[in-house]
């Protein structure tokens, strides 16, 4: 888990956090994480990309959209998560309580399932 000021963008960070994790066949990740840089990085890495284009590139990439309907899961973790308000509006300031709570949540969460 990373943690980042509000106004840096997924995409600058997400290298950092796919790196810590073994190369997959797939990542699946939202119109958000449509750069060049990082499609480039996940082909050398031998993941392919299945990330939806943005309406405005000029180069309209073709991604599986049978494996992109699965993103669900992913979003319904991150709105299971912001049902703990703590979390949700980042009531802690400090980052060991803030990432504590989060480690707290995910394990009552998955406890729960």
């Amino acid at each position: 888990m990373l943690l980042t000021p509000g106004n840096v963008h997924d995409c600058k960070v997400a290298r950092l956090c796919i790196d810590a994790l073994p190369p997959s066949a797939e990542l699946v990740a939202d119109k958000g994480y449509d750069s060049q840089a990082l499609r480039e990085w996940l082909h050398e890495r031998g993941t392919e990309a299945v990330i939806p284009p943005r309406r405005n590139r000029k180069v309209q990439y073709d991604y599986n959209r049978a494996i992109y309907k699965q993103r669900n899961v992913i979003e319904r973790m991150f709105c299971r998560l912001k049902d703990w308000r703590r979390i949700a509006t980042r009531f802690d300031r400090n980052i060991k309580n803030f990432m504590g709570a989060v480690a707290l949540a995910v394990a009552v969460i998955w406890w729960l399932q």
